[in-house]
């Protein structure tokens, strides 16, 4: 898989899939690019995806310390660059989401348009407190008890009535990951959650914007969602009733359609 070594001296790992316009594609707290599989798979008929490992995930560079959504944000905007993309679209997933928020707001011309995925402008202390819980909660359990544990805040109940096999099989998958997050890469991310703060400077975004989410979200619940697209002068609010925080994945085939025709659309 290529890589930049971005202005700070990081390693950025990306993958490219597809042709047509460009698309970046920003995964959530503690995933790599990979889980945007079953989102590129369609994805990558319409357009070009880069699929980016975030730093302190994945093939990436795992530095030690507190990380930003800020700086994450021009990690996204350097590898655009190497690659030569002056104008693509985005979307990201939860932390994916606030990183896409802070693209817009750093490089304005370079975004055609941006999906927004069960993410935030800025944490209550509900939200804090979750993320801060999830650091020393990961610290002590093993990687499949740490997925059945973050299953249970992403996935709303009827996804697992549905698709318990699948929940089984993304435990089983965790326990032989050949490259698991390290604890302080992790930890990094989640303070990048924690500081994550547009909120006063949404209204000053232009981007074509679609904020998803669902109904059911007790993770990033449905007011953050509310928030961003009472703040983005020209978005777009989708809500799916009974999915929680993986609506992406809890209507995969409605979610894929839906954002791939409004990417377009722009």
């Amino acid at each position: 898989m290529p890589s930049i070594q971005t202005s700070d001296d990081i390693r950025i790992h990306y993958e490219l899939r597809g042709e047509g316009p460009p698309l970046l594609l920003l995964m959530g707290l503690g995933a790599d690019h990979t889980v945007w599989e079953e989102h590129a798979a369609e994805y990558e008929k319409h357009f070009q995806c880069v699929l980016i490992d975030n730093r302190g995930v994945g093939q990436s560079d795992k530095p030690g310390g507190s990380y930003s959504t800020a700086r994450m944000a021009t990690d996204a905007i350097e590898v655009a660059a190497e690659l030569g993309i002056d104008s693509a679209h985005a979307a990201g997933i939860s932390m994916g989401g606030a990183i896409v928020q802070e693209i817009a707001l750093q490089k304005p011309d370079l975004l055609r348009s941006a999906v927004i995925i069960a993410s935030w402008a800025k944490l209550d202390p509900y939200g804090v407190a979750v993320f801060e819980h999830f650091k020393p909660a990961r610290a002590h359990m093993r990687n499949e008890d740490w997925m059945r544990m973050i299953q249970l805040w992403i996935f709303a109940a009827p996804f697992w009535r549905e698709k318990g096999a699948a929940l089984v099989q993304g435990r089983m998958d965790a326990a032989v990951q050949p490259n698991p997050q390290p604890n302080h890469g992790f930890e990094g991310q989640c303070d990048a959650c924690i500081t994550h703060d547009t909120l006063d400077r949404l209204g000053s975004i232009q981007t074509p914007s679609l904020v998803v989410v669902g109904e059911d979200d007790i993770f990033t619940p449905k007011h953050y969602s509310d928030t961003l697209h009472e703040a983005l002068p020209n978005s777009e609010l989708a809500v799916w009733p009974n999915a929680g925080h993986a609506v992406h994945w809890e209507v995969l085939e409605e979610f894929n359609a839906r954002s791939r025709d409004f990417m377009l659309a722009h």
